[in-house]
């Protein structure tokens, strides 16, 4: 008998303790004032010293979800992993995460790590989702891991981005439809959550579902929307992408919704920066730190995205839950606020300096690092050694009184 209404029941997060204004870097690269702030949208930056990795950010995080929401290492029967830093071409990161599981004896866990850009986190829950929904599911619970920790950010394809959001949308549209005998517009989510390179995209990108609707003469667009979009409406799909005109206008129509359905989601993507594969899901948690005791019976819309192209929308429909598994206990444990707070700001120059050690540093062998943990929240995995035969070692700082790490 198949297994429905699958969902999620835990999340928690983790991001490195060291951070630099963008307002900061604006200055320090020579930037015009506002070019980071404004026109991308962000706040800060978040990036790994040498102590950390894609690996040590895993190791924690799967070790702090399980203490937090007191999972026994034996309920896990699937583990995978979503990230396009791609440190060891052979082996997965699903592998070093193995070594918590195997403490507990447990070394019967399916799942290997999926890579596609930025997409890969989206195909590890699907699998996961799938697996739960398949002949093959034990009854044991899925795990996924999304991580990444880029140090240079390529330009991204805002076109591709927002074909691949076109086409999801009204694909989304069609079926929803078919299965409910009813149009779908904008008005029928309650809030859209997108993958979230840079702020100003996630802008551009819920203004352009106001096009879509248009387009389809959907519900939500009402008389002086119609009216505003008018001169647009024999545009092509090219020519649409291209115009700044309508690219205004969308913003303009949009701009009351953007605030009470996509604003809520966006406090870690501006604060943090570009996650890669985490980056859709940190706008989810952030909906969740935000808006926790009104999200009960709400439906919330996620657009996925990995260069490539590769994209999916899909929608959640969230519940209370029950303890520890309640929307109100994950977002306490998640404890985002206290995260914030406690990072350790820097100068530019401090974080250019990080960044050409980990260049240096990039595929090669035989160092020690720093070893210097003092940022780090005790139960926080950290990188000591890559050896000269390329291996990698992992030390975890000393948990006070038995506690695991929260974060920061």
């Amino acid at each position: 008998m198949a297994v429905k209404n699958v969902g999620i029941l835990a999340l928690d997060i983790y991001f490195p303790p060291s951070c630099v204004q963008q307002e900061a870097l604006e200055a320090h690269d020579g930037a015009s004032k506002g070019k980071y702030t404004i026109g991308l949208g962000q706040d800060c930056m978040a990036f790994c010293a040498d102590v950390e990795d894609v690996i040590s950010m895993s190791l924690t995080v799967v070790s702090t979800l399980l203490h937090k929401y007191n999972v026994d290492p034996k309920q896990i029967g699937r583990l995978e992993v979503g990230s396009e830093t791609v440190i060891d071409k052979s082996k997965s990161i699903k592998t070093f995460l193995m070594q918590i599981f195997e403490k507990k004896g447990n070394t019967d866990i399916e799942g290997v790590d999926s890579t596609n850009a930025c997409y890969g986190g989206t195909a590890a829950l699907l699998n996961c989702v799938n697996w739960i929904e398949s002949s093959s599911w034990d009854g044991r619970y899925g795990l996924v891991v999304c991580t990444d920790s880029a140090v240079v950010d390529g330009k991204l394809s805002q076109t591709c981005y927002l074909m691949a959001l076109d086409s999801c949308y009204n694909k989304m549209c069609q079926k929803y439809e078919k299965l409910e005998g009813k149009q779908f517009s904008i008005s029928d989510a309650d809030y859209f959550v997108f993958h979230s390179p840079y702020n100003k995209l996630v802008q551009k990108s819920f203004a352009r579902l106001f096009f879509c609707d248009f387009l389809r003469n959907a519900s939500s667009i009402d008389e002086a929307a119609t009216e505003k979009f008018g001169p647009f409406a024999t545009l092509t799909g090219d020519e649409s992408y291209q115009s700044r005109d309508l690219e205004k206008v969308s913003q303009q129509v949009a701009k009351p919704a953007y605030d009470t359905k996509v604003g809520p989601t966006t406090l870690i993507p501006k604060q943090i920066g570009n996650m890669y594969t985490a980056s859709l899901y940190a706008a989810f948690v952030s909906l969740l730190h935000n808006k926790q005791s009104e999200l009960a019976g709400k439906r919330v819309v996620m657009f996925s995205y990995g260069s490539g192209s590769t994209a999916t929308m899909f929608s959640l429909k969230l519940q209370e839950g029950e303890l520890p598994f309640s929307l109100s206990n994950i977002a306490t444990v998640m404890s985002i606020d206290e995260k914030l707070k406690a990072r350790h700001e820097v100068g530019p120059e401090s974080f250019i300096e990080t960044l050409k050690l980990m260049e240096h540093r990039y595929g090669a062998k035989d160092y020690v690092t720093s070893k210097d943990c003092s940022l780090l929240a005790p139960g926080t995995y950290y990188l000591t050694e890559v050896d000269s035969l390329y291996r990698r070692f992992y030390a975890q700082k000393a948990c006070e009184n038995g506690l695991q790490a929260n974060g920061h």
